[in-house]
């Protein structure tokens, strides 16, 4: 079995999946060094870390009660769907409480990594060392996709990465390109900061409202996929109504086949008319924009929300198996090609994402505990690694494409993590294991 007892395992990145698993090797006694280029934890939630997609309004899509890292609870003072400035708060708590900073050497990237023997070489901007094992947690919303449109723009264009404040749309006329999630919170920006405002969709999505009956929408996870589908079959007509009064398109799918839009602010403001909705692109043509339907619109800014590849780019292409722009690795984190070779976040999935890096960082802490403890055990997993290919779909028939090419449905995913760990008799995160630091944050709270 790859690895040694005496190299420490290497966490590439600090934000939440890094440190989901500094606290699952910490819990384990596994020795590792955490590498982070930025001079803080907290990912992309920290708006001056280079690289970051992060914007002013930006808000959680999960609820506060429905997120977090297992046994840490965001606090209730939080809004129902936090800010950007409470998750980096809540992120970087989450490190203090757990004492996970002393192993982080932050202004250090990672330049490659390279696997002889079972032996892990990671160059870095300030130097290199031999491990035992990588944990990639890089992120995967830096490397901007970015759509080729014919003809010759005059204007400016940019990605949504770099978009920052409502104040970069002041006095422009404005045309967001995309209704993911960020592009709609950044048309909502453009509707009222804009001299005038756009938004161009190939594709229609459901909207969902972020609270029924004054409780977040996510609270009916426990419901199965038939039993949201009819919920919203029943509420939309009554909370929605039909988009294309508003000129957006009519969704070609089921609900929950793409992701859809948490954000009926952008229905109010296409409601009022400080936004209008446009077809695809079709070309440019100096200061104007060219729609699919043969409109035009003079537009001074145009700002593409079309989403993200997810590069590694220190890790050799050949060292995963890849599906477009997607690593297409074991449960969405083990890589088959490579022995002791991981990632934590490389998924998209239609629910909160803190509390599944912890489930996949313990995992992974557990293979590699049982490669020195258990050897018998670490041969059985990698034989699932290398042969187990599961439908995480949950029977959704997701839409298509490149971005839904690793996409899980989280029910689906979390009942094969625990058919797993039963199979290997490892320990799951459960209720009570970390019951004594519950009991010292109760005191602790008591106190306050």
């Amino acid at each position: 079995m790859a690895g040694s007892t005496s190299l420490p395992v290497v966490i590439v990145g600090a934000g939440p999946a890094g440190l989901a698993a500094a606290r699952a090797l910490s819990r384990l006694g596994i020795s590792y060094v955490q590498f982070e280029r930025h001079t803080d934890v907290g990912g992309i939630w920290d708006i001056d870390n280079p690289g970051t997609p992060m914007y002013d309004s930006a808000h959680f899509i999960s609820s506060r009660d429905k997120s977090g890292f297992f046994d840490f609870p965001m606090p209730a003072h939080f809004a129902d769907y936090p800010s950007r400035t409470q998750i980096l708060e809540y992120t970087r708590a989450f490190a203090d409480e757990f004492g996970l900073r002393s192993n982080i050497q932050f202004g250090t990237s990672v330049e490659r990594v390279t696997e002889d023997g079972g032996i892990w070489r990671v160059e870095t901007s300030t130097g290199s060392l031999d491990a035992s094992a990588v944990i990639c947690c890089s992120g995967v919303t830096w490397d901007a996709r970015m759509p080729e449109i014919p003809g010759e723009f005059t204007g400016e264009i940019i990605h949504s990465v770099d978009y920052r404040d409502a104040s970069q749309f002041a006095g422009k006329r404005v045309l967001v390109v995309g209704l993911g999630n960020s592009g709609a919170d950044i048309a909502c920006d453009a509707a009222f900061a804009a001299d005038a405002a756009f938004i161009s969709t190939r594709r229609g999505y459901h909207f969902i409202p972020k609270h029924i009956l004054g409780e977040p929408s996510d609270n009916t996870e426990w419901l199965p996929i038939w039993g949201e589908r009819l919920l919203y079959a029943i509420m939309k007509p009554l909370v929605i109504g039909d988009v294309r009064r508003w000129g957006l398109p009519k969704p070609d799918h089921k609900l929950f086949e793409t992701h859809p839009l948490l954000n009926t602010q952008l229905l109010h403001y296409l409601q009022h008319g400080d936004i209008a909705a446009k077809p695809g692109v079709e070309r440019y043509d100096g200061d104007e924009v060219v729609f699919t339907d043969g409109t035009r619109e003079t537009v001074d800014l145009v700002v593409f929300a079309t989403g993200y590849d997810m590069s590694i780019p220190y890790v050799p292409e050949e060292y995963l198996e890849w599906s477009g722009h997607r690593p297409s690795m074991y449960l969405n984190a083990f890589s088959r090609a490579h022995d002791n070779l991981f990632g934590i976040s490389y998924i998209e999935v239609n629910s909160s994402a803190y509390t599944l890096f912890d489930h996949i960082a313990n995992l992974i802490a557990q293979y590699l505990a049982a490669q020195h403890g258990a050897p018998g055990d670490a041969t059985r997993f990698r034989q699932l690694v290398t042969t187990d290919r599961p439908d995480l779909t949950g029977g959704i028939r997701f839409v298509a494409s490149d971005r839904h090419a690793t996409y899980v449905e989280v029910r689906a995913y979390r009942r094969h993590l625990r058919r797993v760990l039963r199979t290997m008799g490892w320990t799951s995160l459960v209720p009570g294991m970390f019951d004594s630091l519950r009991r010292s944050r109760s005191r602790d709270r008591g106190a306050a």
